[in-house]
């Protein structure tokens, strides 16, 4: 009898330490032995693009020139071909050129079978007719022309370095063309300048289009 007392105590034992180790759990069996959820850290957020290192180039870095230069086909008439080295701007014109920084200049150059030469550039710059209508050549002689899409022309013959050079500028918004012949005698120059005025008159409506 004893026996079964002392089992008795021990089965009553046991069952309330089970008891106190559900005391923390919930009390519904349908989750009872679920695992518990492990809680979720908060996401990281996500890396940022890299920088862009390359600034955006200016606006009038931007501006296209090529269009407005001159290309082998657009001077094919005159029987030239590519110069071997680029020509510099005659004393009345290097003015003009040389302040304007490289990025924003183009230049191409031929030669005439006779040895006289031809070179086109073109300039981009703020106020570009306003730039050429104030441009004056001392000493040189005037070139009248009337060509068609320029909003300001100017034209001149001048002597430098012992050849006679035929300028013509042209300008379309902020655009101006240049047009620069050497020969051995005003009146070749003269002809060729007058012939390439309303060629590069075309080219800066290129620019537009």
């Amino acid at each position: 009898m004893r026996q079964v007392r002392v089992a008795a105590l021990a089965v009553t034992a046991v069952a309330v330490a089970g008891l106190a180790g559900c005391a923390d759990r919930p009390n519904d069996l349908d989750t009872y032995y679920d695992d518990p959820v492990a809680s979720s850290a908060p996401a990281a957020p996500p890396a940022a693009p890299p920088a862009s290192t390359a600034p955006p180039a200016p606006a009038q870095e931007r501006t296209a020139t090529t269009p407005a230069l001159l290309t082998d086909t657009d001077v094919a008439a005159e029987e030239v071909r590519v110069a071997a080295k680029p020509s510099t701007p005659s004393k009345c014109l290097a003015p003009l050129v040389e302040p304007v920084p490289e990025e924003q200049r183009k230049q191409r150059d031929w030669q005439y079978r006779s040895g006289a030469s031809l070179s086109h550039r073109v300039l981009v710059t703020k106020g570009a007719a306003e730039t050429v209508n104030r441009l004056i050549c001392s000493g040189a002689t005037p070139v009248q022309l009337a060509p068609t899409g320029a909003e300001a022309q100017r034209a001149w013959c001048e002597t430098d370095k012992g050849a006679a050079v035929c300028t013509v500028l042209l300008a379309r918004g902020d655009v101006i063309s240049v047009v620069q012949v050497a020969a051995s005698t005003q009146a070749r120059a003269t002809d060729a300048a007058k012939r390439l005025a309303p060629i590069s008159a075309g080219a800066l409506v290129r620019v537009a289009s």
